[in-house]
This record gives C-alpha cells, sequence and structure tokens, in this order.
C-alpha cells in the first residue's frame, strides 16, 4: 500500500466512523476502499470490522452523559448484542460469502419503514411500556440479538436496523435512541473483531489506518449527532439508509 492508497483507506475510516455514530452504514464506504485496493471480500470484511471498533466506542463516548443511569438496561441489551456478534462472526466464517446477500436490502427497506413510522408506531405501543418507554422487553432482546448477529456477519446498515428497532421497542427520543445504538454496535464489533483476531485474518495495515480515523471520526459525529433535532435526524437516517440499499442492490 502506497502513500495515497494509506491516505485513502486513513480517510474512509474517519467518515466511516462519523457516519456510523450519526446513523450507521460506514461500512460501506470503507470496504469497498478495501475492495478496489484488491483484497478478497472475506479479509475485507474482517479487517474492517476490526478497524471500526474504536469508532464505535468513541461514537458511544460523545453520549456518555444520555446513557448514564440506565446501567441494568443496557447490560441486558449489552448480552444480547454480544451474543449476536458472536453467531455472526461464526456464520462469516463458516458460511460461504454472500450467503446473508439477499436478505440484506429486505432488512434494510424494513428498517426504514419502521424509522419513518415510529412514532405512530410508538404510541400504538405505548402500553407496553414501562414509564419512562425504555424497557428490553423479549421482543427487544430477540431483535437486538438478531441485528447483532446481522452486523457480526456483515454489518453494513446495522445501525439502521437498530436505530428503527430500538425506536420503536424501546424509546421514542430518537437521539438518546443513537447513543444506545453506538454502543450496542461497539459491542458487536468488538466480538466479532476478537473473533476474527482468533480465527480469521486481518490486513493489519488498512485495520489499523482505518482504527485510526474512525476514532476521530466518531467522536465528531457523534457531537454533531446529539446536536440533530428529532425530526432532522430521522431525515439523515432516512437518506443514508436508501444510499446503502440502493449501493446493496446494484453491486
Amino acid at each position: 500500500m502506497d502513500a495515497a492508497e494509506g491516505l485513502a483507506v486513513l480517510a474512509a475510516g474517519a467518515a466511516a466512523g462519523a457516519i456510523n455514530a450519526v446513523v450507521g452504514s460506514g461500512t460501506l464506504v470503507t470496504f469497498p476502499v478495501l475492495l478496489a485496493l484488491g483484497y478478497p471480500p472475506v479479509v475485507a470484511n474482517v479487517s474492517n470490522t476490526v478497524g471500526l471498533v474504536p469508532g464505535s466506542f468513541s461514537g458511544a463516548y460523545a453520549y456518555r452523559k444520555d446513557l448514564a443511569g440506565h446501567g441494568w438496561l443496557l447490560l441486558r441489551l449489552g448480552i444480547a448484542a454480544v451474543l449476536g456478534g458472536v453467531t455472526g462472526g461464526v456464520l462469516l466464517l463458516c458460511l460461504p460469502p454472500g450467503a446473508f446477500r439477499a436478505i440484506v436490502p429486505a432488512l434494510i427497506g424494513m428498517a426504514l419503514v419502521l424509522v419513518v413510522l415510529q412514532p405512530r408506531l410508538a404510541r400504538a405501543l405505548a402500553g407496553r411500556r414501562d414509564e419512562d418507554g425504555r424497557r428490553a422487553g423479549a421482543l427487544l432482546l430477540l431483535g437486538v440479538f438478531g441485528t447483532g448477529t446481522y452486523g457480526g456477519y456483515f454489518g453494513a446498515a446495522q445501525g439502521v436496523l437498530l436505530l428503527g428497532l430500538l425506536g420503536v421497542l424501546l424509546s421514542t427520543d430518537l437521539r438518546w435512541v443513537n447513543g444506545v445504538k453506538n454502543l450496542l454496535a461497539g459491542l458487536v464489533n468488538g466480538v466479532a473483531a476478537a473473533l476474527f483476531l482468533a480465527l480469521g485474518t486481518v490486513a493489519w495495515q488498512p485495520a489499523l489506518l482505518i482504527a485510526a480515523g474512525s476514532v476521530v471520526g466518531g467522536l465528531i459525529g457523534g457531537r454533531w449527532g446529539r446536536r440533530l433535532p428529532p425530526t432532522a435526524l430521522r431525515a439523515v437516517i432516512v437518506v443514508v439508509g436508501l444510499a446503502a440499499l440502493v449501493k446493496l442492490l446494484l453491486a
């Protein structure tokens, strides 16, 4: 990798870190760059996942004040996410490349519908929530596990899926939900990366460049995302999700 290619990977990592902190789908920036540099798909996916872990946690760090006081809730959701991430990572190492590709566009489309209809659906489900609307029920835990499985396997638009799920079943406060999303996505990427480090093949040079860029991007994106009003944040989610959907359909 020459200097120009290294700068391209570093810049892609920063962009992905910022996008992941605000919405998700940062993988759709970094993964194609690694493919363009000649890395095989599985190696690119593994290296990309390892590289984006620090950025995921830097994005969650920007929301630390919003998440304070919800330790028990976050623990339950985190366990479901970690189990899903391990499951997805094992599937990536065992299944043929692209085995989930056919269902990914449908999942993203469903998540976008959930995001758009979230206020109405949340009101309809209000009777099932506790007083502040922030309870981890069985359906939500199962959904977080499923999203974690997808995230451990591939991860593109994992954030969009989580935002749609959490926004309907957990809370209508999208800015708070975004902080939860960043934490859960970080956990999924972290356990999948640990699995890949033990069993998979990591291209360390691009992984480290992505990691460096994603930390800066995650901090910037996290701070910016916290300032967005709910309507604007919902619009950004839909635009990025639609871009991810089109890109995957045309891939």
